[in-house]
């Protein structure tokens, strides 16, 4: 559903994040990827549509989002703050590869000098490498992707239409190549299903071997929306999990703290096993927007204004 919209941006404030932020929401508030476990799918009622098949199949595209990123870019009230795209909805889904939106944003924030950062899964990214390279030359910009395992059986049940995490693994290494740099959120981490020793190793590896810059895990968190139709997923494919997930989330959106330090211990175990350790790049900000509360009292502590 091609739409003009009056503002490209979404503006994010959070008491965590030591510098203010800018997303641009170009797809609206949902995705094509289908994910059962997205935290996005909640937005999408907030346009009478529901957060399950409604989400997985109908996309709002704001196809004049260059155009009014242009002109607010232009506009003395701007003062460079960094954008981050990707931080509800990915803007390299599959519609962008009709849309072509990503190529003129790009262009406006390199001709500004804007720092910005992207997180996606898709790999379309790799078409505007080069655009990117010379944002880079003019500013900071940070580039991320999301591999929560490399289990291709799991990927297939929980991300259906999202490229393989091996070809993820593609848009880390090219990254890598041309000077730039990736991290990557190990995101997310599914209780009972990807966070075995074993599993977790396996993804830091193949992550590690890649050349990612950095590597942040987050567990699974479960918002209304998404903790609805995982549930059903749960129920239909995996039903021998609905006690562990029960005792997990009775309290909230969020698994116990000594649950998320226990896998963020192996994550880290495996980090240091296979040589993932360096520092933040200076200038990176796009690990820092991702850093999730950890309960719903931390989650309270966020203030959020959304303008669609």
């Amino acid at each position: 559903m091609p739409r003009p919209e009056r503002s490209c941006e979404t503006r994010r404030y959070s008491r965590a994040v030591r510098i203010s932020l800018t997303s641009i929401a170009k797809h609206g508030t949902w995705r094509q990827y289908g994910c059962v476990y997205c935290f996005a799918r909640r937005t999408h009622t907030y346009l009478d549509l529901d957060s399950g098949r409604d989400f997985d199949s109908k996309i709002v595209v704001k196809t004049n989002a260059a155009a009014l990123l242009r002109k607010e870019l232009a506009s003395p009230r701007w003062t460079g703050e960094p954008i981050a795209m990707g931080t509800n909805t990915d803007p390299y889904q599959r519609a962008e590869g009709r849309y072509r939106l990503m190529p003129e944003i790009i262009a406006a924030l390199r001709d500004r000098a804007n720092p910005f950062s992207i997180l996606t899964k898709g790999m379309l990214i790799l078409r505007d490498l080069d655009l990117i390279v010379q944002a880079a030359q003019r500013a900071p910009v940070s580039v991320a992707t999301s591999i929560g395992s490399v289990d291709e059986a799991l990927w297939r049940e929980v991300e259906p239409g999202t490229p393989s995490p091996l070809r993820r693994l593609d848009v880390v290494r090219r990254f890598a190549e041309a000077g730039i740099g990736c991290s990557v959120l190990m995101a997310p981490i599914l209780p009972g299903l990807s966070d075995s020793p074993e599993q977790i190793d396996a993804t830091v590896a193949a992550i590690a071997e890649a050349g990612a810059t950095s590597l942040t895990p987050i567990v699974l968190h479960l918002r209304s929306g998404a903790r609805e139709w995982y549930h059903q997923w749960l129920s239909a494919r995996r039903p021998d999990l609905l006690p562990l997930y029960e005792k997990l989330y009775r309290n909230g959106a969020y698994a116990p703290k000594s649950y998320q330090r226990q896998v963020v211990d192996l994550v880290e175990q495996a980090k240091r096993r296979h040589g993932l350790t360096p520092p933040l790049r200076p200038g990176s900000f796009r690990t820092q927007q991702h850093d999730l509360p950890q309960s719903d009292v931390d989650r309270g502590r966020e203030r959020q204004l959304t303008l669609l």
